[in-house]
């Protein structure tokens, strides 16, 4: 039934802001941008500003600017870590040339970090949503074996609610050396 994602979507403080950001610091361009007074699913009275940015093959990332609604915040219950988006660069030569051009921009980088089957840097928009670029370095049989193991994951996971080990293989070695 699915085909894809069409678009995700999120909130910014500022749109024209948002769009510069996102062309100088990830050159993903300007699709198209609505507004509107009412909500067109609940006819809610709620001007707006809805833009699109090309997040390459396809991909499309959104951004609601609400000037009426109270000031973004972010859930205080979920650590500022889990909430993030992530976009994939071609490789890591792409990921160390993203990491400099970033610090470039003046953006605290976290990383890159190695998650055995790809490697990461963390960075934050102008809004605070958390950003992350992935290279993948994926294994042959790596991710087989991953798939193999997530439905007893989730099993166990489901019963106890504590952490699991059958992909503990991912980061052993990084942990061992700290």
């Amino acid at each position: 039934m699915l085909q894809g994602i069409h678009h995700a979507a999120y909130r910014c403080r500022d749109a024209q802001e948002t769009v510069a950001f996102y062309k100088q610091a990830l050159d993903m361009d300007l699709l198209l941008a609505i507004s509107e007074d009412r909500v067109p699913s609940t006819k809610e009275p709620d001007p707006y500003m809805h833009i699109f940015l090309d997040a390459g093959r396809g991909n499309v990332l959104a951004f609601f600017e609400l000037p009426n609604s109270p000031a973004m915040g972010r859930d205080e219950a979920t650590p500022a870590w889990v909430q993030h988006i992530a976009f994939q660069v071609a490789d890591l030569d792409t990921l160390a040339q993203a990491k400099a051009k970033l610090e470039a921009l003046g953006l605290d980088v976290v990383g890159p970090t190695n998650h055995a089957i790809f490697q990461s840097i963390y960075f934050h928009d102008p809004n605070g949503h958390r950003i992350e670029l992935a290279a993948n370095t994926v294994k042959p049989g790596d991710l087989e074996r991953l798939r193999e193991v997530a439905p007893a994951m989730m099993e166990e996971w489901g019963q106890t609610r504590r952490t699991v080990k059958q992909a503990a293989w991912l980061h052993e070695a990084e942990f061992s050396a700290s």
